[in-house]
């Protein structure tokens, strides 16, 4: 757990293949299109699609009384690489599914929560419940490191940049990314994309870490769905 740590905090993200097991994620992708279906509708409005070059769909299980999620909250080595990472004290903050079209634009660089404060961040716990594939598209890209190197850079929201790792989960990869590192989500070719994240914060990080999103045109809230900086 040390090493796995030690890692993570280097390259701003971490990749474990075959964490979870085929069963479950079948069961879960069962769920999860069964609760989308294949054409849902956007939960963001227009500004955010268009501004920020970002479409997906968020679902929050738990709020809904649903706990099909649960066995992932509950497992003990997800929580164990957790605390390696976040130290004692660390807290869940909320599980959410996000569903990608089929020709949709993925999602544009950010960083999932302000940087400016390097002790406050999220942690993204992702699994993936199906294949990321060349066929599927909807790979996910990162820039190793990044979550130690302040704002993201000011530019174009899918630009193809220097260093920047491609990653393509299969079913029940482990996916662990820093809020402050920089990623993106490259465009779904295939019927659809699904990944799920169960995210969780340190100590004394506030519960509305997420609200505002960085991306290099500009910062949005997600509590009041509006633009708040626009960058250039």
């Amino acid at each position: 757990m040390n090493e796995l740590g030690r890692k993570f905090w280097k390259e701003g993200y971490l990749v474990i293949e075959n964490y979870f097991d085929d069963e479950l994620m079948d069961y879960l992708n069962h769920k999860i299109i069964g609760h989308y279906g294949h054409n849902p509708r956007w939960k963001h409005n227009e500004e955010f699609l268009d501004k920020t070059e970002t479409e997906v769909i968020p679902w929050f299980p738990f709020r809904e009384g649903n706990n099909d999620f649960q066995p992932i909250e509950d497992d003990q080595g997800l929580n164990d690489l957790t605390e390696s990472i976040l130290g004692k004290d660390w807290k869940q903050l909320y599980l959410m599914a996000m569903f990608s079209k089929k020709g949709t634009r993925g999602q544009a660089w950010h960083q999932d929560c302000p940087p400016e404060n390097n002790k406050q961040f999220n942690l993204n716990r992702l699994f993936y419940t199906h294949d990321i594939t060349d066929e599927t598209g909807g790979k996910t890209i990162v820039m190793p490191g990044s979550h130690l190197t302040g704002i993201i850079s000011v530019g174009d929201p899918h630009e193809n940049l220097k260093n920047q790792v491609v990653l393509a989960p299969k079913k029940g990869t482990l996916v662990l990314l820093h809020g402050h590192i920089w990623h993106r989500v490259r465009p779904i070719t295939g019927s659809y994309r699904v990944s799920v994240n169960s995210r969780a914060i340190p100590k004394d990080t506030p519960d509305d870490i997420t609200d505002i999103a960085v991306y290099r045109n500009l910062r949005y809230r997600f509590s009041t769905n509006e633009v708040i900086e626009e960058r250039t």
